[in-house]
């Protein structure tokens, strides 16, 4: 069912998260009157500024991009009010929205979130669920308020975790699973049929930001708690242990049976000791190189039982 006349859209968003949602609007019957991302970045080995996956997409669909570092100017303010939006969608945008910001649409802005809210409140809810070895979570779309994550809910899915999965991969799936849920919630927006339902009391979590130093491997952990936080890191930041003085990415293992001192190799090609069970360590990526099964990078460094990986370096 179409609705007439279609909604004026603002579409928020920095990261590929958004992309598939900002796609579904352009492909639909409403009008995006701007779509709203962070200022492009250096990146890559020059170092040059790099427009965001969203400004990328948004230019290739022909829409224009306005790329504030804040909101805290009365120029940026103004100019977000001038759109006379029905709605604002945010989705990864990065940015805090004032209250004038959240006021000034219509029907206000909705947030599409990477997790069943209260849990995982925050930037990293996708990365932080996996880690936590939680066995579901989901999308939710929810009315933004000047708290934290903490709006009405107005639509909701929730989806199985798989045993393997990793970020990259779930990430992917909820980012559709979010395009998919627009198109009905943005029907009973219009039509005031929607309803918002207020978060649990209970249960709130926060899904702090993802920082480099959180893919260092301790193999005093349990086998399955570095199995998680190995996929929870997949692809960003990824995770690392040390042979001696040498780097090692560690891109893929699983949980198997097995002891010793943790760290210790104590099956070749690369099964390792952990605190509880071992990690068999199927793929890696040595400092500077390609990534390479384990079995080719532990015949390539003639490495045997009772070889060490740490999580720093060992001179």
């Amino acid at each position: 069912m179409s609705i007439r006349p279609p909604l004026r859209l603002i579409l928020m968003g920095t990261s590929p998260f958004a992309v598939p949602a900002l796609r579904r609007l352009h492909a639909g019957p409403h009008r995006i009157e701007a779509v709203y991302t962070q200022p492009p970045r250096p990146a890559g080995r020059g170092m040059k500024e790099r427009p965001s996956p969203v400004h990328e997409a948004a230019l290739e669909l022909g829409l224009p991009v306005l790329t504030p570092a804040s909101f805290k100017t009365e120029a940026a303010l103004a100019e977000f009010t001038a759109l006379a939006a029905d709605l604002a969608i945010v989705a990864a945008y990065g940015l805090i929205l004032p209250r004038p910001v959240l006021s000034a649409p219509r029907l206000g802005c909705i947030n599409l979130h990477g997790s069943n809210l209260p849990r995982w409140r925050g930037a990293a809810p996708i990365q932080r669920a996996i880690m936590a070895g939680d066995a579901t979570t989901g999308v939710d779309i929810f009315q933004m308020e000047a708290g934290l994550d903490t709006g009405p809910v107005l639509a909701s899915r929730t989806v199985t975790i798989g045993p393997h999965e990793t970020a990259g991969f779930l990430h992917d799936r909820l980012a559709a699973i979010a395009a998919d849920m627009l198109p009905s919630l943005l029907e009973g927006l219009a039509n005031g049929t929607a309803q918002a339902i207020p978060q649990p009391s209970q249960g709130a979590t926060y899904a702090s930001k993802i920082q480099k130093d959180e893919g260092a491997i301790d193999f005093g952990q349990s086998a399955i708690e570095i199995d998680r936080r190995i996929r929870g890191l997949t692809p960003w930041p990824g995770c690392f242990a040390y042979l001696g003085k040498e780097r090692l990415g560690i891109l893929a293992a699983e949980p198997v049976a097995g002891s010793g001192e943790p760290g210790t190799v104590i099956e070749l090609p690369l099964t390792v000791a952990c605190g509880e069970g071992a990690l068999r360590i199927t793929s890696v990526q040595p400092a500077g190189k390609r990534p390479m099964p384990a079995e080719a990078f532990a015949r390539g460094r003639r490495l045997g039982v009772s070889d060490r990986l740490a999580c720093r370096a060992i001179a």
